[in-house]
């Protein structure tokens, strides 16, 4: 590798959600920083496996099926 081109490449410690830590290698930071976590696989929905909702604002899916649903029903017989 060059010199001077790269970033400092250190160790952190994470810690996550419930409290729990683990260190890490990373360039963000500086040796020794704690990053502590918002969202991790412990707590979003995306790892935890909660449903998400959608959720029809303002009534735009029933908009669209006011305006373009004829639409779908001509190609069908």
């Amino acid at each position: 590798m060059k010199k001077g081109i790269h970033p400092d490449y250190h160790t952190i410690t994470v810690q996550m959600t419930d409290g729990t830590q683990f260190q890490t290698r990373t360039t963000w930071g500086k040796e020794g920083d704690l990053m502590t976590l918002d969202i991790d696989p412990l707590a979003h929905p995306a790892w935890t496996g909660g449903r998400g909702t959608m959720l029809d604002a303002g009534g735009q899916v029933a908009r669209f099926n006011k305006r373009f649903g004829a639409m779908s029903s001509l190609g069908k017989k």
